[in-house]
């Protein structure tokens, strides 16, 4: 399950401001908020919606597991062979 904690890592790793993922997921802002500040819940079709954006930005999720807790991380950007 992703977590607002995970959602708040993946933007501040991409310097993504809470409107421009709305925009990049089709979510309203307000429903980021929400989420990220632990005021409310999420639909996991609206979830989805926002990891995908954000993975599509080249953030990969980390599951909690027994030693630590969920993370993300972003991989490298790929240099064009020319």
């Amino acid at each position: 399950m992703t977590t607002p904690e995970q959602i708040r890592m993946a933007r501040a790793g991409l310097g993504v401001s809470v409107r421009e993922l709305a925009e990049m997921s089709g979510v309203a802002e307000s429903t980021i908020l929400r989420f990220e500040s632990g005021k409310g819940g999420m639909q996991t079709g609206t979830l989805t919606r926002i990891r995908d954006a954000l993975e599509g930005e080249g953030v990969v999720f980390i599951d909690a597991d027994d030693a630590i807790g969920p993370g993300v991380r972003l991989k490298l950007k790929q240099k064009r062979k020319r």
